[in-house]
């Protein structure tokens, strides 16, 4: 499989300074400089968006021990002009059950497992889950609150993301060499009550932008339980990495 690399999507492909000198012949130094920052713009990580039948498979790893919990599979089911439909088919039950995602068109959830506590639970998002902040530049930063409801429970809760690019990054999977954004996200369930604080998970995630996808994800949780003796005492949720095994992009 040939992948593209983040080289070919990255700023600064050009000799800034000889561009400025040619422009400047022309143009005044800030429109020379808004020129330069609108081609690196133009030349960031971006988002395209998947094909039906577009299916990718992924190890599920747990970290406390290394051991591989299983594998599951990704496919489009349907794309439509406002959102994403995914089918999650595990290989057994220590994966989870299956179950349907929805994102928006440019990758961020509409539908999606969140850590609570010690659990994984289906939240519904009011407005898309910013998982991404495109373009993807290094340094970048992003915040973000939505609202979500949780199957079977009436109340609701107010997640918090936020985000930031590390840098770029080639990584070795099962599936092959990429050339890679590294995102870190600190996400907030919002799932606090008399007894816990909410859920703190901490992500990182290798975006492959010539697959417009993770090819690794680690995700560490915890959060306090409150007692009146102690205050509050740590408490571990899961520790888990997705390695992509293999990638089979419709018609490809």
């Amino acid at each position: 499989m040939s992948h593209s690399t983040v080289a070919d999507f990255a700023p600064g492909r050009t000799n800034e300074g000889a561009e400025c000198t040619r422009w400047k012949r022309s143009v005044p130094t800030a429109a020379c400089a808004l020129a330069l920052l609108l081609a690196a713009l133009e030349t960031a990580p971006a988002y395209a968006a998947p094909a039906e039948g577009d299916t990718y498979v992924y190890a599920e790893v747990n970290e406390f021990n290394n051991e591989v919990i299983g594998r599951f599979r990704e496919r489009v089911e349907r794309v439509a002009p406002d959102r994403v439909t995914v089918s999650i088919e595990p290989d057994g039950a220590a994966a989870g059950p299956a179950r349907t995602e929805v994102l928006t068109k440019d990758g961020n959830w509409l539908q999606h497992p969140v850590v609570s506590r010690d659990q994984r639970l289906e939240y519904h998002f009011a407005a898309p889950y910013p998982a991404y902040a495109f373009p993807l530049e290094p340094g970048k930063t992003w915040s973000g609150r939505v609202g979500a409801k949780v199957s079977g429970d009436t109340g609701a809760r107010s997640v918090r993301v936020d985000g930031k690019v590390l840098g770029n990054e080639r990584i070795r999977v099962p599936a092959g060499e990429f050339d890679t954004v590294k995102i870190r996200r600190i996400v907030y369930a919002g799932d606090a009550d008399g007894t816990h604080t909410e859920t703190t998970i901490t992500e990182y995630e290798w975006y492959a932008p010539a697959l417009s996808r993770a090819v690794r994800t680690t995700r560490e949780s915890g959060y306090l339980a409150i007692s009146a003796s102690s205050g509050g005492q740590a408490q571990r949720g899961e520790m888990m990495r997705y390695e992509l095994i293999e990638a089979r992009p419709a018609g490809r």
